[in-house]
């Protein structure tokens, strides 16, 4: 049943509520056994809300069973965004968005499996004691990350449900792409980030993934707004999505980054993405090609500098003695910082914070961070600069198919890293943009990526339903 459909008969009282979110948690653990794509499943609370929501079915979400992301804070619920060092962390509040959603009905059924703070492209790299999600279309394949269990839970439950996500440089889209799914990311400051796990302040952003389009466009009409516990929050008015869903694309302009096509990306992959832009041509739309040369040359260089540089800052609070983890206070203050992190952070969340210590680092902040802050000035002026010509721009989400475990093994850092070729630069500027399925390759699924200005969400929710085929 879609989203849709599920909700009206909420609200006319055509389901029982409770009856229902009991079937959904039984069949989220049965999911969860063979894919993992929870890390917490919030029975006590789900059952609660469902029973506040069957003595008075009403709001946007009425009924609706969404997850969310484990960075992602969700009161009273282990939030952990995915690392054993914020093991037993239990948030005294919700999350702007989180709240927003309960206040329309939703039903919170757990928290969704991910790279630790975020730090993957592929939801491998999970806290010390947790499971790898797997690909819901072959079990040896990733997910995509880092919100790789928002994408698979969407993919794979047969209930209605939307999953909150979070994007930092590519952990919607990443997922939406691998998993078939529709994943959105908001202009940044479009919505509210308090109670956020950060990984990168100036970066990250909640979003919806859903089946269809209709389902990111409900979740993001509910989640926007300004927020006065963000100082990041944009107070601007927030626009009618639905309405974009209604309007056919007739006249529309498309630019089609021709550097996107380039060494690295599967051919297969290619073909479909193209496919999909002969479509929009086909239905209305024109295109043609256009150059982004500094956001595809420098862009996986200049987010990591500057996202691992943040995270070096954020992450400096997790030492033991205010969240998860800690150890018997022996030693110096160093001892004890090191010996806590040492224990609890994985190997990449090591790496990355190693990264970004050395680039703010007294004798290189200027030679790395500050130019890579210029860079990023650069980026955004080229991106504005296409955009006065195009009412959206288009690439493959990713570079790849889902690819299988053992693929991911043989990759160097460095060529992990450059699996974030496409998705980093609107993440760098900031700019809405959306992962939409664009087609299957021996039963895989491939993803197209849409980006526009900032604000007009509503244009990749029109050019992205060009695509739902539910």
């Amino acid at each position: 049943m879609k989203v849709q459909e599920f909700i009206k008969k909420v609200q006319n009282k055509e389901i029982d509520i409770v009856e229902h979110t009991y079937k959904v948690l039984e069949e989220c653990k049965k999911i969860n056994k063979e894919y993992h794509y929870l890390n917490t499943i919030s029975e006590e609370l789900a059952l609660r809300q469902a029973e506040a929501v069957n003595k008075n079915p009403k709001g946007k979400l009425a009924g609706l069973p969404i997850s969310i992301k484990d960075s992602i804070c969700v009161k009273d619920v282990e939030s952990t965004a995915g690392s054993k060092i914020l093991r037993g962390y239990k948030p005294y509040f919700h999350a702007t968005a989180v709240e927003k959603a309960i206040k329309e009905g939703a039903i919170v059924i757990g928290k969704t499996s991910q790279d630790e703070f975020g730090f993957g492209g592929f939801a491998t790299n999970v806290g010390i004691d947790l499971k790898i999600p797997l690909n819901p279309f072959d079990k040896n394949r990733a997910t995509g990350g880092s919100s790789g269990g928002a994408g698979g839970l969407t993919q794979k439950a047969s209930f209605a449900h939307i999953a909150l996500g979070e994007c930092t440089g590519g952990s919607i889209e990443s997922p939406a792409s691998f998993c078939g799914v529709f994943g959105l990311v908001p202009t940044y400051g479009r919505v509210s980030r308090y109670g956020l796990i950060d990984y990168a302040n100036s970066f990250d952003k909640v979003g919806p993934l859903g089946k269809n389009i209709y389902d990111c466009a409900l979740m993001l009409d509910v989640i926007s707004g300004y927020d006065e516990k963000d100082s990041s929050s944009l107070n601007e008015k927030k626009d009618d999505f639905f309405n974009f869903l209604k309007k056919d694309i007739k006249g529309l302009k498309v630019g089609v980054i021709k550097e996107s096509f380039g060494e690295g990306v599967d051919e297969k992959v290619s073909k479909h993405v193209w496919d999909g832009i002969k479509r929009l041509e086909k239905n209305g739309a024109s295109y043609k090609e256009t150059s982004l040369p500094i956001t595809m040359k420098h862009g996986v260089p200049t987010y990591y500098l500057l996202a691992t540089t943040e995270a070096s800052t954020n992450l400096a609070k997790y030492c033991g003695m205010r969240y998860g983890a800690s150890e018997e206070l022996k030693g110096n203050f160093d001892e004890y910082f090191t010996d806590v992190r040492s224990k609890n952070f994985g190997k990449e969340a090591k790496r990355r914070l190693m990264l970004g210590t050395f680039a703010r680092m007294s004798g290189f902040r200027d030679a790395y961070y500050i130019k890579a802050a210029k860079v990023r000035t650069l980026i955004i002026e080229e991106y504005k600069k296409a955009l006065k010509n195009f009412d959206v721009l288009i690439t493959p989400t990713m570079p790849i198919l889902p690819p299988t475990f053992d693929e991911l093994k043989k990759l160097t850092p460095l060529q992990d890293y450059m699996m974030d070729i496409m998705t980093v630069g609107p993440n760098l500027a900031g700019l809405p943009h959306m992962g939409v399925p664009v087609g299957f390759e021996k039963n895989l699924p491939v993803g197209m990526m849409i980006i526009s200005d900032h604000l007009n969400e509503g244009k990749l929710l029109q050019v992205g339903k060009e695509f739902d085929k539910n």
